[in-house]
């Protein structure tokens, strides 16, 4: 049973910085790719940024543009999302997820991931 648990979201300014975890327990961690998604009110899930199990290969969304940086320590089995430069638009649920299988090492398509966290808000104000 894989348990993802997001954490780390809350109220920011617009320009501000937050980062966020993702604890995994209960399942094989270290050999699958990791993603966070996100989800605004009244919109469809869009893909945010994925890591490789090795951690050398990652890739975001587009409107990323450099602000976002994710990350994993395996030896805590934690993924991470630093959030820098946050815009009102960035107002979301974040949600992490596991990758289903081992191969492809990546994937952006949240049909690609089988386990997901219960997502954590974050709120950037204006």
């Amino acid at each position: 049973q894989v348990q993802l648990v997001e954490s780390g979201g809350g109220l920011v300014q617009a320009g501000g910085s937050l980062r966020l975890s993702c604890a995994a327990s209960g399942g094989t961690f270290s050999n699958y790719a990791m993603g966070w998604f996100r989800q605004a009110p009244e919109k469809e899930r869009e893909f945010v940024a994925t890591i490789s199990w090795g951690g050398a290969l990652t890739y975001y969304g587009d409107f990323v543009k450099g602000r976002f940086t994710i990350s994993r320590d395996n030896a805590k089995n934690t993924v991470y999302l630093q959030m820098n430069s946050l815009k009102p638009e960035d107002t979301a649920v974040y949600y992490c997820a596991r990758k289903t299988s081992s191969s492809p090492l990546w994937a952006k398509d949240q049909s690609e991931y089988s386990y997901w966290g219960q997502g954590t808000q974050v709120t950037v104000s204006s």
